[in-house]
C-alpha cells in the first residue's frame, strides 16, 4: 500500500511497472517501441482498434452506414491488442502518433488519409457520407455541441473514475469519491437533456448518440465498470431508456462485436472483413472448427 500522505519530489521519475493493470505499457514519451508494419485488407477504409467504447464508435459507425446500403463504406477492421502494446509500433504510430485507437486509414482518396481520435473519425465519415450529421444549421451545431461534449467529459468516466474505481491496485476514498460526483453530475445533464428529446439531437439518431452511447449508455447497463448499483444508475431513467433503444439496433450490435476479445465467444469478432463474418467468423465458430 502506497503512502496516503505522499509528498510529490521536485522533479518527477518514471518508474516503470509502478503498479496497475496497464503499467506495463504506460510510459511518458511517444514514439514506437517495435517496427510492425499494419496489416492491410481489400476495403477502402482500414481499421484498427479494440471494441472499447471508443473503439466501438467507429465500427458502430461503419455497421450503421452499411446497415443504410452504403457500399461505399466497405471496412476492414484489424485488432490491436492494447495489451500487448500493439498500438507502439512503427506501422501503428504512422497512423497515430498518440498511440491510441481507433485509427483509420481512408484508401478510397488519394493520397490515402489517416483519421485518429474515435469523434475525428465518425465526424470524418458522416462528412464523407452525408449521414448521421444534420444540414441544418442549428441541430449540426446542437450535434457538434454533444459530440464535443462527450470527447470532454468521457475522460472523467474512463481515465478518471474507472482507472480509480476498477484498474487502479489501491483503492483511496478522495479520487473515487471526486470522479464519483463528477460522473454522476454528467449522468444527470444527459438524464435532464433526455428527458425532453428521444435521442441527443431531438428526433434524429446522430454521431452525437455514437459517440455517447459506448460510455454513459454501457456504464448505466453495467456493461463497463460494474458499477452501476454504485452510480445508482436506476435513477437516470431517460438515460436508460435511451440506452435500450439504441442497443436494439442490428448495426449497433454488430458494432459491438467487432475486434471484442472478452464476454461470451459467440459475441467476438476479433476481425472484421466482410459482413458474413458476424455469421461465420466469430470467436465461437473458429473454435468448433478446431
Amino acid at each position: 500500500m502506497s503512502d496516503p500522505t505522499y509528498t510529490p519530489p521536485k522533479v518527477w521519475k518514471w518508474e516503470p511497472n509502478n503498479g496497475g493493470q496497464f503499467a506495463s505499457i504506460n510510459r511518458p514519451i511517444a514514439g514506437p517501441t517495435h517496427d510492425k508494419e499494419l496489416p492491410v485488407g481489400d476495403h477502402p477504409f482500414q481499421l484498427y482498434s479494440l471494441a472499447t467504447p471508443n473503439g466501438v464508435k467507429a465500427t458502430i459507425m461503419f455497421e450503421e452506414l452499411l446497415e443504410k446500403g452504403i457500399k461505399e463504406a466497405e471496412y476492414d477492421a484489424w485488432l490491436i491488442r492494447i495489451g500487448d502494446g500493439d498500438q507502439f509500433s512503427s506501422g501503428f504510430v504512422q497512423l497515430n502518433p498518440n498511440s491510441k485507437i481507433p485509427a483509420m486509414l481512408d484508401r478510397s482518396v488519394e493520397p490515402a488519409v489517416r483519421v485518429f481520435e474515435s469523434g475525428s473519425i465518425l465526424f470524418y465519415l458522416a462528412e464523407k457520407f452525408g449521414e448521421f450529421l444534420p444540414k441544418d444549421l442549428a441541430k449540426r451545431t446542437e450535434t457538434m455541441n454533444w459530440l464535443f461534449w462527450q470527447m470532454g467529459s468521457a475522460p472523467f468516466l474512463g481515465g478518471g473514475f474507472g482507472h480509480f474505481y476498477v484498474y487502479a491496485p489501491e483503492k483511496y476514498e478522495y479520487p473515487i469519491n471526486r470522479y464519483t460526483m463528477e460522473v454522476k453530475r454528467q449522468l444527470d445533464v444527459l438524464d435532464r437533456h433526455l428527458a425532453e428529446n428521444r435521442y441527443m439531437v431531438g428526433d434524429e439518431y446522430t454521431i452525437a448518440d455514437m459517440a455517447i452511447w459506448p460510455w454513459y449508455g454501457a456504464v448505466v447497463k453495467n456493461i463497463v465498470y460494474d458499477a452501476a448499483e454504485f452510480l445508482e444508475a436506476h435513477t437516470y431513467t431517460n438515460v436508460i431508456r435511451w440506452a435500450d433503444e439504441i442497443a436494439r439496433r442490428p448495426a449497433v450490435r454488430r458494432g459491438r462485436m467487432v475486434n471484442k476479445t472478452w464476454g461470451e465467444p459467440a459475441t467476438q469478432l476479433h476481425e472484421r472483413h466482410d459482413a458474413s463474418d458476424f455469421e461465420f467468423r466469430t470467436q465461437e465458430k473458429l473454435d468448433n472448427e478446431k
